[in-house]
């Protein structure tokens, strides 16, 4: 994940959650992708606060740094070496035809792409191949830069000797929460976010605002829960009642603004033990920083290796 802050609901949904499951049947490595926060925004003024926010995060959601090393891209040197070898062995015109950069460029209202916004994939593509990834964790989105990825391990492999798997898109049904504004994605830039420390109190009033189905004005009147937002939340987080309100709020038997404080209640109640671990790391920081120097401690150590193989096969180490 790149650094930008304290984590949303949207990103435990989206990633956190499954990462959690993973670690016990993978040796993982989670990546703080600090150097690719530069590919959107040049101003790097709050990226050590913002690291250290995510990481809390990260351990307060239940990331074990006893079974994963967790650490700062930045800080292992290895991915730019890599990241500059690769950049040898792929075309612009490759590049370019990624469709997620397309779709970022659109989203993001970019007039002018960076060379390092442009070659983002392989700096990924450095940053798994780097720990010979087996197996990348993505939704469908995603897939186009594992197979960017396999195409660097091909590339190099063929030209120069074995060093590189070719990682496998470990592919998960991400589910996407929507913004409680309606936006089809819950996003810290467009302010329409619950954080993953956010109290009971911020989480109800941030769901009185949320939008449901401009159809249902009154309580009484037939609601269509497949459109409402609210309802996607209860189907994460309070998934037992389901059956019920999405009966009830067809009929008209539920109202909004019960079904929000329901809604707020039960996100409220996932979350504290979470609120619990996170004011724990917030009154340690001093752990939290020893966490990240160990984790880049083991990571460096698996760089290094990889990269004196790579220097060998090269022929220039």
């Amino acid at each position: 994940m790149r650094p930008t802050g304290k984590l949303h609901i949207g990103h435990y949904v989206g990633a956190l959650e499954n990462w959690i499951k993973l670690q016990d049947d993978y040796e993982s490595y989670h990546l703080i992708a600090d150097y690719h926060v530069l590919t959107t925004d040049l101003d790097t003024k709050d990226v050590y606060e913002n690291t250290i926010e995510m990481l809390i995060d990260w351990l307060a959601a239940g990331l074990d740094p006893d079974k994963s090393p967790m650490f700062r891209q930045s800080k292992i040197k290895e991915h730019t070496e890599l990241y500059l070898i690769f950049s040898m062995l792929i075309t612009v015109n490759r590049l370019e035809r990624n469709p997620t950069i397309k779709d970022q460029v659109r989203d993001l209202h970019i007039e002018q792409v960076i060379y390092g916004h442009l070659g983002y994939p392989v700096l990924q593509a450095a940053d798994i191949l780097l720990y010979k990834g087996e197996a990348v964790p993505v939704g469908e989105d995603q897939v186009p830069h594992v197979e960017i990825t396999r195409e660097m391990a091909r590339k190099f492999n063929n030209q120069y000797g074995k060093v590189f798997p070719e990682p496998e898109p470990l592919l998960t049904k991400f589910a996407r929460l929507p913004g409680i504004d309606g936006n089809a994605k819950m996003s810290k830039s467009l302010g329409n976010t619950v954080l993953l420390s956010d109290s009971p109190e911020i989480i109800k009033a941030k769901l009185r605002k949320a939008v449901t189905d401009p159809l249902k004005i009154r309580k009484n009147d037939p609601g269509r829960p497949e459109i409402c937002l609210i309802f996607s939340y209860h189907k994460k987080f309070n998934p037992v009642e389901v059956p019920e309100i999405e009966r009830d709020c067809r009929s008209g038997a539920l109202g909004c603004v019960d079904c929000k404080l329901r809604c707020s209640e039960k996100i409220s109640a996932f979350l504290a033990p979470i609120i619990v671990k996170r004011n724990y790391y917030e009154k340690n920081l001093s752990e939290v920083k020893d966490i990240l120097y160990a984790g880049e401690i083991k990571a460096s150590e698996v760089a290094k290796n990889t990269m004196e193989e790579v220097r060998e096969k090269m022929k220039i180490g």
